[in-house]
């Protein structure tokens, strides 16, 4: 019997497997939701712009030195609201909006925020029957509410930067009591209302919502697969003007261009951590992640919009100039058109209360600024993460991983970590070894550590229900998986199998998960090993959307809630468990597929089950960037793409495109040929292995800019706009890149290039081609011969790159070697001290940082080099130097 059952769960299992890797040519676009389909998205994107039924209550207002309160009433249905406004440091400024007296608490997501953020005095200006003028301090700036309807104006002189509920779109689905039904003798269903039943037809009309059930207010069917919805119709949505702006990018994770597109006449742009079998391009649907935060910006301004709510949401984006060719803009202008181009956004989520932070810059580096002040910035990652990193599903066994670390020093390719997935398990039961592909871990991992390298483990958060495997009977015992809509263990189908999921909103569950990575919890590990969570959606395949059924309970919240925040919580739980495991000395490195704000403060990120096509190369660019504007710099792609098998010409140009992305990582399907770097004949093998060499001679630099990301929040990766604020020939473009302030990186993306071509930024700027040193002026656009041992990169005037040239097998071996400067000079000065500040530690070393994510100083851990190179340009030759130094 237990072999026929064994039988039957492996078949089912295989079935679910193949279903899955059925959909590999393409995502099955049936499994996954459209607005449509979502009962609260269509009925929110019903309601039309228009009179607000909202008003503010004056006569409630109370102020203190931090906080404004007012009611707010919705005169159809006579339900009132609680605002609160708060002006922050920094200048940020909050907004909530909760029921005032809920039937039960609504959900407000939790340690998101790296503290409660400090509050700034607020004073009224001015008051009369028609709203209230509030100060935000600097710069004439005011916060004008108006009662009549409900509307929010930031002010800045005569200028509006932004206005909340101008379109009427504020809509708040209050908890209500559902309506008994009974069946009469004869079959027929009566319906008896409770106390206030009138009120609730009025409620449910003014909200938009038809008294009907099959419109999913209190059960909803997708698919096979039921949400019982036990509280009702509880969706939020809140609409945000922007006069002035036609540039709006960031909420990731999709995979499309860096400026956000007007969404009208399509879905809006969806956030809700979904495993998406190798997803399409240039559209709005969820990925693996979800972060809140979008940026506007225009030649005068930089803010930002943080909707604080991980339930699953949508975002309307729409504008006035959207569809306008760039001749009927010049139209405009030749007509005196006075339209002013604004972009409007809305904002609908599940559940939850609005909870909205506005950053108003006004540059880009104070909207970094003030965002990690909020969230936090991004890990300081072991100097080894920044390094190559070698991946498949999966190297077979220890003579594998043997024979692939061997072929790199045979073909003298650095490397600094070799990967597991998951058949290097037990069974999938994470935490364990294969006992025959991996019977002897410490010795495999003693082997790579003697070349100063390291290795990832998977470990995902789904664990096997099996009650021989001693992972799952403790989280049964302690009560700490999900739990039904019944009360019972929630179970779902994974790659073990059936599988339990640990709930890593409880704080005793995290410590729990954190506890299991001490090395005598871990059999097999070492300081050497480090971490990848996967599957973090979590990824369901039995499951409705491939993910948990949003009845399931977390304590006593449901799961639709805080689906976002899931993926969060394990990395949170697993960079843990690394800091626990050595006495809190190293820093750790863990790489997450499903994150949300915050997950910054963790580790890394990568884009996902990307395929081998030049679309995909294409396409990680503005991902990674849209990753960098909300904080989380460390992203990398699948270098060769996850499915399918790369041509040589397109793994050669990721490989070059990878070395400078920030974490440089090749992976690929179980089912794809073999793709280590010596695959693919000398040729091809000479250009991989100087793309690897080029990214360990940039090691110090991509170091110190990680550095300056976790002081300060700035993103690594940025956009062209970002460092020059005012060129509008830059606001649009995601084919190209920053590397901090001073290397400008133009992937080639087009099978087959001969050329292309290149923007260079800046009037009065000078950027030099880091190959040939050839000079070239800013502000233009510049086409480029290319051939396939390189692509183009350029080096700002005016800046020092720090380089290690001497070739090593990893860079734990390049530790005391010395450093090549290379200065660029700017002709528009004709005399200036150039001076560059290099930071490196030991490894992996402290400093770590504290529960608060606040850097902590540690002693003999951390070193910074001065380089002062005084330099006379009317006095040199040549514009580009190198300088060595020892």
């Amino acid at each position: 019997f237990a072999t026929f059952l064994g039988f039957r769960m492996g078949l089912l299992l295989g079935l679910c497997f193949s279903l899955l890797l059925g959909s590999t040519s393409a995502v099955d676009r049936g499994n996954f939701k459209t607005c449509a389909q979502s009962s609260f998205c269509k009925r929110q994107r019903a309601l039309k712009p228009g009179q607000s039924p909202y008003r503010a209550l004056l006569d409630t207002l109370e102020l203190s030195d931090s906080r404004l309160t007012l009611q707010l009433i919705n005169d159809n249905n006579k339900v009132h609201l609680l605002l609160e406004l708060y002006r922050l440091q920094g200048n940020i400024t909050r907004v909530k909006i909760n029921e005032l007296k809920p039937l039960k608490p609504r959900f407000e997501v939790p340690d998101v925020l790296v503290g409660e953020p400090p509050t700034e005095p607020l004073s009224v200006l001015s008051k009369d029957d028609n709203g209230v003028v509030l100060s935000l301090g600097p710069e004439s700036q005011r916060l004008i509410v108006s009662a009549r309807p409900f509307r929010l104006d930031i002010m800045e002189g005569p200028q509006v930067l932004l206005s909340l509920n101008s379109r009427g779109l504020l809509a708040f689905e209050h908890l209500q009591l559902r309506k008994n039904t009974q069946v009469d003798p004869e079959g027929a269903e009566v319906k008896e209302n409770v106390d206030g039943a009138e009120q609730q037809g009025e409620e449910e009309k003014a909200d938009g919502v038809k008294d009907k059930e099959e419109d999913g207010l209190w059960e909803e069917t997708f698919k096979s697969h039921t949400d019982s919805k036990p509280s009702g119709p509880t969706s939020v949505s809140l609409d945000f003007s922007l006069p002035g702006v036609e540039h709006v990018y960031g909420i990731p994770e999709h995979a499309d261009n860096l400026k956000l597109k007007t969404t009208e006449g399509g879905d809006p742009y969806r956030l809700y951590n979904l495993d998406v079998f190798q997803y399409e391009l240039y559209n709005p649907m969820a990925l693996y992640g979800a972060v809140p935060v979008m940026l506007a910006h225009n030649t005068q301004r930089t803010m930002g919009i943080f909707w604080l709510n991980a339930a699953e949401t949508w975002v309307d984006i729409s504008s006035n100039t959207a569809g306008k060719t760039v001749f009927g803009k010049m139209l405009d202008f030749v007509q005196g058109s006075s339209e002013t181009p604004q972009t409007d956004v809305r904002w609908v989520s599940e559940s939850g209360i609005i909870d909205v932070f506005i950053m108003l810059g006004p540059k880009p580096s104070d909207v970094f600024t003030q965002y990690a002040s909020l969230t936090g910035t991004q890990s300081f990652p072991p100097l080894a993460a920044l390094a190559y990193h070698q991946c498949r599903w999966n190297y077979n066994d220890q003579e594998d991983v043997k024979a692939v670390d061997q072929g790199f020093d045979q073909h003298d390719v650095p490397y600094d970590f070799i990967w597991l997935d998951i058949e290097h398990t037990d069974g999938k039961r994470y935490f364990t070894w294969d006992p025959h592909k991996f019977p002897q871990p410490k010795d495999m991992l003693q082997g790579i550590m003697d070349k100063r390298r390291m290795m990832v483990a998977i470990v995902d958060p789904h664990i096997k229900v099996d009650s021989g495997y001693k992972i799952h009977n403790e989280i049964r015992d302690k009560n700490f998986y999900v739990k039904n809509k019944d009360g019972g263990d929630y179970e779902g189908w994974c790659w073990p199998g059936n599988s339990g999921y640990p709930d890593f909103t409880n704080p005793e569950m995290r410590a729990f998960w954190a506890s299991m990575f001490a090395y005598d919890q871990y059999e097999g590990s070492m300081e050497n090993l480090y971490t990848w969570n996967d599957m973090n959606e979590p990824s369901v395949f039995n499951g409705p959307e491939v993910t948990m059924y949003k009845d399931a309970m977390h304590g006593s919240w449901e799961h639709r809630d805080l689906h976002n925040l899931y993926g969060f919580y394990v990395q949170m739980a697993t960079t843990e468990g690394l800091i626990q495991r050595s006495g809190g000395t190293e820093r750790p490195f863990v790489l997450t597929r499903a994150f949300f704000a915050g997950s910054q403060r963790y580790g890394a990120v990568w884009t996902g089950d990307n395929a081998a096509e030049w679309e995909h190369l294409k396409i990680s660019i503005p991902m990674c960037l849209s990753l960098g504007l909300v904080g989380i710099s460390l992203c990398g792609a699948d270098v060769g793409g996850f499915f399918k098998s790369p041509s040589t010409e397109l793994l050669v140009r990721w490989y070059q495109t990878g070395a400078y992305q920030p974490f440089f990582r090749a992976h690929a399907h179980l089912d794809t040929p073999r793709r280590e770097p010596w695959l693919f004949g000398p040729e091809n093998t000479a250009l991989i292995r100087e793309a690897v060499r080029q990214r360990y001679a940039l090691l110090p630099y991509w170091y110190q800019q990680f550095y300056q990301a976790h002081k300060t929040g700035q993103p690594v990766m940025r956009p062209l706009w970002v460092e020059y604020p005012k060129d509008t020939a830059s606001f649009a473009i995601d084919d190209e890149f920053l590397i901090g302030r001073d290397l400008l990186v133009h992937p080639v993306t087009e099978e087959g290039a001969r050329g292309l071509t290149a923007y260079l930024p800046g009037h009065g700027e000078v950027w030099y081609d880091v190959h040939t040193f050839q000079k070239h002026n800013g502000a233009q656009n510049l086409y480029i011969p290319v051939t396939m041992s390189s692509i183009p990169v350029f080096q700002r005037g005016g800046s020092i790159i720090p380089r290690k040239l001497r070739v090593r097998r990893s860079s734990a071996c390049m530790e005391n070697d010395p450093y090549t400067l290379y200065v660029a000079l700017n002709p528009q000065v004709t005399k200036q001290d150039y001076l560059v500040h290099h930071y490196f530690s030991v490894v992996s070393s402290v400093p770590l940082q504290n529960k608060n994510n606040n850097v902590t100083t540690a002693s003999k851990a951390f070193k910074c080099i001065k380089f002062l190179v005084p330099l006379t340009c009317s006095s040199l030759s040549r514009e580009l130097l190198r300088v060595n130094s020892t």
